[in-house]
């Protein structure tokens, strides 16, 4: 198949219509003045789900609220910890040196470890932190939604922060060591620069995870922190209204805002 052949035209169009066409149906069921439990029958158009989405009595705005507050909470601490942890173990490499094999060893074992909540099962983590939570006492709402989302979003950043301070060297950051600056002016005026792409990925991509997490919520959220998946699956289980399909149409929005906005700051900034 030629790279720019009819055949590959084909099977683009037909790949981006299979992955588009379930966006495209929620958007326009969104608009479906019907008021069946799973309206698959468009009956005509209609505002009245986007009237109806932040209703205090059967809307989801009081579950987008506590998702927003848990997730940029998340989004704080994990970024401030992956980032700290990855800054930490680059400099731990550079001291320790190419012969130190023990030294890099142990390294090697703790960054195992902090990627670890990647690698197991979220039912597993779930069940974990409502048992440890349980042990310490801790009633479940948002201070242990913070403290399981932290958890899961911390090797995220990590590992973005990790991979960009691996293909930069130490050089400049030693050369304004040499010229008098100390360690600290040194991390914020080279090495933090040259970095924030990579903790402004961490984050969302945390922000994200945080926003999306159903699973671990289950288990650590109380009666009073619902946040938006588990509202969404508890109203999903009596039929997809068409009041979802708005919120999904809005959230949707929402993420095309924030790449048109990411994309037009780095035209200017090429510019």
């Amino acid at each position: 198949m030629k790279k720019n052949g009819i055949g590959a035209k084909i099977y683009l169009a037909v790949l981006l219509f299979m992955m588009y066409l379930p966006i495209i149906i929620v958007v326009l069921y969104s608009f479906n003045a019907s008021t069946a439990r799973v309206p698959t029958v468009f009956t005509g158009f209609s505002l009245q789900w986007y009237e109806a989405l932040f209703d205090d009595q059967r809307g989801y705005g009081e579950a987008l609220k506590i998702s927003l507050q848990v997730g940029l909470l998340s989004v704080l601490f994990s970024t401030l910890l992956g980032s700290l942890g990855a800054l930490g173990q680059a400099r731990k490499r550079i001291k320790a040196g190419i012969g130190n094999q023990l030294l890099r060893g142990g390294q090697s074992f703790l960054e195992s470890l902090v990627v670890l909540p990647i690698m197991i099962p979220e039912i597993i983590l779930g069940v974990a932190f409502m048992l440890l939570f349980s042990l310490l006492k801790l009633p479940s709402g948002i201070f242990t939604l913070v403290i399981a989302h932290t958890t899961f979003c911390v090797p995220y950043v990590y590992l973005l922060v990790k991979s960009r301070l691996a293909t930069l060297g130490d050089e400049l950051e030693l050369a304004a060591r040499d010229l008098g600056a100390f360690p600290a002016r040194a991390m914020f005026t080279i090495t933090l620069p040259l970095i924030r792409p990579a903790v402004l990925s961490g984050a969302l991509l945390s922000l994200a995870m945080s926003l999306d997490d159903f699973m671990i919520s289950f288990f650590v959220s109380g009666a009073n922190s619902t946040t938006l998946p588990l509202k969404i699956y508890s109203s999903a289980r009596y039929g997809v209204s068409s009041q979802i399909n708005a919120l999904c149409t809005v959230m949707l929005l929402f993420v095309f805002l924030l790449v048109i906005i990411s994309q037009l700051v780095l035209k200017r900034k090429r510019g």
